[in-house]
């Protein structure tokens, strides 16, 4: 005979958990309760960490070279080992000194360094290589996410420049404004959610001042910011194919 309904309901099939005599609910929180390694966990939080870093500033690394009117451009992102006896020098230019207030130890400029490099992405120190020789220093930060976008009417993705030429040699010959407009230009290409870059040199040092102004930005407004009263230079996409 046929079994009927209820005992073909019943029937096992071979192989299955039931036949094994283990229980589907039991391998079911097993499962739910698995916990995953720490270091996987960790490898999971670093890619995390470093996606965020990358995007809030669109690769500043991947940039790539320009062209700028004094020859061949690009930032490269600093790498302490590499570059900080290099920057500790020119934070000991007295000319330089007396506006970033970096003099000192190298470890005071370690510090300022590890700062943006341990952060989320929102500011990227750089060395600016003209013609494959090292000869200044940038940093390129979300004015926007800056403690500066307290101090004016600040857009998203405003892109802000803080800039050190590092020797003599190459000051007060043309090339911080030509070096200026080069990165601006290369802000606004390679991020295409930015309609502004912006800078805030000490409204005392007159030669930035000039050099901003003679790279297309334009004199907004003077702002007190805590450390110094400073010019609020803009350069808008919108006026680009003008300059």
């Amino acid at each position: 005979m046929p079994p009927t309904d209820a005992s073909a309901d019943t029937a096992t099939a071979p192989g299955s958990d039931a036949s094994a005599g283990r229980s589907p609910a039991t391998d079911g929180e097993d499962t739910l309760h698995l916990r995953l390694p720490e270091e996987f966990l960790a490898l999971c939080a670093k890619a995390d960490a470093d996606a965020t870093r990358d995007q809030l500033l669109d690769r500043v690394g991947d940039w790539g070279r320009t062209h700028a009117t004094v020859g061949a451009f690009e930032l490269v992102p600093v790498e302490i080992e590499r570059d900080l006896p290099l920057i500790t020098r020119w934070m000991n230019d007295p000319a330089v000194a007396a506006f970033w207030e970096l003099a000192g130890p190298q470890t005071l400029t370690e510090a300022h360094l590890r700062a943006q490099l341990a952060g989320d992405g929102r500011s990227v120190p750089c060395l600016g290589v003209l013609e494959g020789t090292p000869m200044s220093y940038w940093e390129i930060y979300r004015a926007d996410l800056d403690p500066l976008a307290r101090h004016y009417p600040a857009r998203p993705h405003d892109t802000g420049i803080h800039l050190l030429i590092g020797d003599a040699v190459d000051r007060g010959r043309g090339a911080g404004s030509a070096l200026l407009r080069a990165v601006a230009d290369l802000v606004l290409d390679k991020r295409p959610a930015c309609a502004r870059v912006v800078a805030e040199p000490d409204l005392r040092n007159t030669p930035s001042v000039a050099a901003f102004l003679s790279a297309g930005f334009r004199f907004s407004a003077e702002v007190d910011l805590p450390a110094k009263r400073a010019a609020l230079m803009i350069r808008d996409r919108s006026v680009r194919d003008l300059l």
